[in-house]
């Protein structure tokens, strides 16, 4: 990274507003939300943009995809697996890059626009009593910069449509309870299949979307537009690109592999010393004890606000991960602002500080220095992983009637950790 004071001066700025925001209780209007965000944004394009320093994925991964999708070739094929994911983000750029602007613009587009348009459904998701708290607060995430912006990974364009999702399901459940036709199911489950569509992780919160809808016959419609969006992207494929149907039973075999790499964070960082690592054996049990550890996180929170059940989960999915990279600290940003807990601030403040050496510190070295840096920096990672534990709304797991707010909206809101 070239300008890495300059990089730090945007992230920490950011980071003390959102401080001094919450100190004060401060209630910025959508529209100084929406022009700090964008600033913030905008300022970080132009350094990331000029920089000579490019993530790796982003530069040839995602450039790779996004010229295959213009060469009517297919973009898990012809990036040899540096892109894994379904097309419709690779569409994206192959629009971006017809534009004729230089890829380190045209890529992160997509990504800052999504981040955007968070910071406005960040604010829905809270409710009108903390609404406008909370989308401040994504505004000035450093986490959300770094993702969107500097490394302009996908997370930001998953979680609009996954939050628009969540959305769409409250909306249809309230008004269901308030004898007023709603939103049908389907259009919520359609919304978390663009969020599939996108990432694959969003799958382990099915369960909590179609949990928000009013009805059996709402969750299936939600359940088959959920799966039809991920299908059709999928069959687009011999449409849009030369692409045999042999060829796309082989992507979409692909796609449901788990790579077996190891060693980015947590205990399995530990166990490898902080080097990346094929061991499938590790993969295997992590991700058994992954998807335990979600089952009970779902059962123990499922009397619970949803929006607290899904932060309880993708927290704990940070802790017991055997597969990690940066820019999974954003998932559960966007619903830790909306409905913070005592700790969330401070969980937050150590992921960015402990990303921000990723994507700043690491980056002034050669890749000898790189690999040297990234062991300490990988096994460091442990030390975040306390916070994501307190982070969690323990004390929300079982709601007291007396413990809760109806605010304008309909929404309960716990009085005892709102603002915390």
């Amino acid at each position: 990274m070239d300008h890495p004071e300059f990089t730090a001066f945007v992230l920490v700025a950011g980071l003390l507003l959102a401080a001094a925001a919450q100190w004060r209780d401060w209630r910025p209007s959508l529209r100084t939300a929406l022009g700090v965000g964008i600033g913030l944004r905008l300022t970080l394009l132009i350094s990331a943009s000029t920089d000579s320093w490019q993530p790796v994925d982003f530069n040839e991964g995602f450039r790779a995809a996004g010229q295959a999708i213009l060469h009517h070739q297919d973009p898990v094929l012809a990036s040899q697996g540096s892109w894994h994911f379904l097309p419709m983000i690779p569409y994206f750029y192959a629009l971006a890059l017809a534009t004729g602007l230089p890829w380190e613009i045209a890529g992160r587009l997509c990504t800052i626009v999504a981040d955007v348009v968070l910071i406005v459904l960040v604010g829905r998701l809270a409710g009108r009593k903390h609404g406008a708290a909370a989308r401040f607060q994504y505004a000035c995430n450093p986490i959300a910069l770094m993702i969107a912006v500097i490394h302009a990974q996908v997370e930001p364009i998953s979680l609009v449509f996954l939050v628009a999702a969540y959305l769409l399901a409250r909306s249809a459940r309230n008004g269901a309870e308030n004898g007023v036709p709603g939103p049908n199911g389907a259009w919520a489950g359609a919304l978390f299949g663009f969020a599939l569509s996108a990432k694959s992780w969003p799958i382990i919160l099915l369960p909590v979307v179609l949990a928000m809808l009013p009805n059996w016959r709402q969750r299936l419609y939600g359940l088959v537009a959920a799966g039809a969006v991920p299908v059709f992207f999928l069959v687009t494929l011999p449409l849009v690109v030369s692409s045999s149907w042999a060829d796309m039973l082989n992507v979409a075999r692909y796609l449901g592999e788990v790579r077996p790499i190891v060693g980015e964070w947590g205990w399995t960082a530990l166990m490898t010393h902080g080097n990346w690592t094929l061991a499938p054996m590790a993969a295997k049990v992590g991700q058994l004890i992954l998807y335990s550890t979600i089952a009970l996180v779902i059962w123990l929170w499922w009397r619970a606000d949803r929006i607290d059940q899904t932060s309880a989960i993708l927290l704990a999915f940070m802790v017991v991960t055997p597969r990690m990279g940066a820019q999974y600290l954003l998932w559960f940003v966007p619903f830790l602002c909306a409905r913070p807990t005592r700790w969330s601030r401070a969980a937050m403040t150590v992921g960015a500080v402990w990303a921000g050496i990723g994507y700043i510190y690491l980056t002034q070295f050669d890749d000898t220095g790189w690999w040297e840096n990234h062991s300490w920096w990988a096994m460091s990672s442990v030390a975040i992983i306390p916070l994501l534990v307190l982070a969690m709304p323990w004390a929300r797991r079982r709601p007291k009637s007396a413990d809760r707010l109806v605010t304008p909206d309909t929404e309960l809101v716990p009085v005892a950790e709102s603002s915390a």
